[in-house]
């Protein structure tokens, strides 16, 4: 098994993209979300699947660093809960 980082960049502008993310069980995993605009109630993302919260000022890089350990879906979402994506560990 290898022990490279699985990196997967997030766009967030009026909702996620890509919004399903698929990763490696047992690989190491960062999510990277950038927020591009002020659209709807995407200030903070957060899942309490994975058991993050963060907020996403404009323009800045956030780094999430995701638990691989288990297969399975894990939703995350805005703060408010209206807009959301999910990870797929495989």
């Amino acid at each position: 098994m290898t022990n490279n980082i699985q990196e997967v960049t997030i766009t967030v502008d009026g909702g996620y993209s890509p919004s399903t993310i698929s990763l490696k069980q047992g690989q190491p995993a960062v999510l990277k979300f950038i927020r591009q605009s002020t659209k709807g109630c995407l200030e903070v993302v957060k899942s309490d699947d994975l058991g993050f919260e963060k907020d996403l000022p404009i323009g800045e890089v956030v780094k999430i660093d995701i638990p691989t350990d288990q297969a399975g879906i894990y939703r995350f979402s805005c703060g408010m809960d209206m807009v959301s994506g999910e990870v797929e560990v495989v």
